[in-house]
């Protein structure tokens, strides 16, 4: 008997690990000692020249890297990267709840979609738990320095990822296939095997859109600072996602149980479905 498929989709910034990957080690090589510093410079950039949030802040590294005389090539990102901290239990998260979807006869795979930076994903040492990493990226000259941004995932842009795993077009860029009707019994991973975990703004489409299509999605708060729980509780009256967890993915913790009990529940509908055939 064929195995069941299924997707968790994270976001990556406030999801798995804390802050933004920018902030281990890019702006305060840039000369800013406080990364807030960065950010709101971007947020000024985007406003007066009304640009996207993402292409923005991208076009700022390079500027500010090139002003710094700061090395910008894919080696020194993937470098940032192997020093990006995770949340609790995030290291063994994947193959542990892999393995407990094989159980049930499930066969889970696990995507990225952020508006962070591929290649400083792609330096983490999670990054080969992942059957694809969508995030933003750069374009490069002859000597693989950043030039110009190639990808800018911003929070609608995030959305087209979601039918890709929904419909098995996971190349980026086939624009063809994507765009064309798929039956949903003939879709790779149907949407109510899919789920989206983010922790905030830049994922209330991609939450919505899992939601409302039969999926689950889940917001995560940062158990180390205070008041984030209270920070996204209305995403649950806003009726954007199914709970709100810490994001702590040791075992027995809540978003733990709740992802092995849709896990449950999509191998229990399974069954049901072989019943009502």
């Amino acid at each position: 008997m064929a195995k069941i498929k299924m997707a968790i989709c994270y976001d990556f910034d406030g999801t798995l690990a804390p802050g933004n990957m920018q902030e281990y080690g890019f702006t305060e090589k840039v000369g800013y000692a406080n990364p807030k510093d960065f950010w709101k410079k971007a947020a000024e950039i985007a406003k007066r020249q009304q640009a996207d949030d993402i292409l923005a802040y991208m076009q700022l590294m390079i500027k500010e890297s090139k002003s710094k005389n700061v090395p910008f090539k894919r080696e020194d990102f993937i470098e940032y990267g192997r020093g990006i901290q995770l949340f609790n239990g995030v290291e063994g998260w994947f193959d542990r709840i892999s393995a407990y979807a094989l159980t049930k006869g499930i066969e889970l795979k696990h995507f990225i979609i952020s508006s962070g930076l591929k290649e400083m994903i792609e330096g983490t040492s999670i990054a080969s738990k992942f059957e694809k990493i969508y995030a933003s990226c750069f374009m490069y000259d002859a000597n693989d320095a950043a030039e110009w941004p190639a990808v800018a995932l911003n929070y609608t842009t995030k959305t087209q990822f979601i039918y890709r795993i929904n419909k098995g077009v996971l190349d980026e860029t086939d624009n063809k296939t994507i765009n064309e009707y798929t039956p949903l019994e003939k879709r790779d991973i149907p949407f109510e095997n899919i789920i989206y975990i983010g922790d905030g703004e830049t994922d209330i489409p991609c939450m919505k859109t899992v939601k409302i299509s039969g999926g689950h999605s889940v917001a995560v708060y940062s158990p180390f600072k205070t008041d984030a729980k209270s920070k996204i509780e209305h995403l649950i009256t806003d009726d954007r996602v199914n709970i709100i967890a810490a994001a702590d993915y040791s075992e027995g913790t809540d978003i733990d149980r709740y992802i092995k009990a849709v896990i449950d529940k999509v191998a229990a509908d399974n069954v049901l479905k072989e019943f009502e055939k």
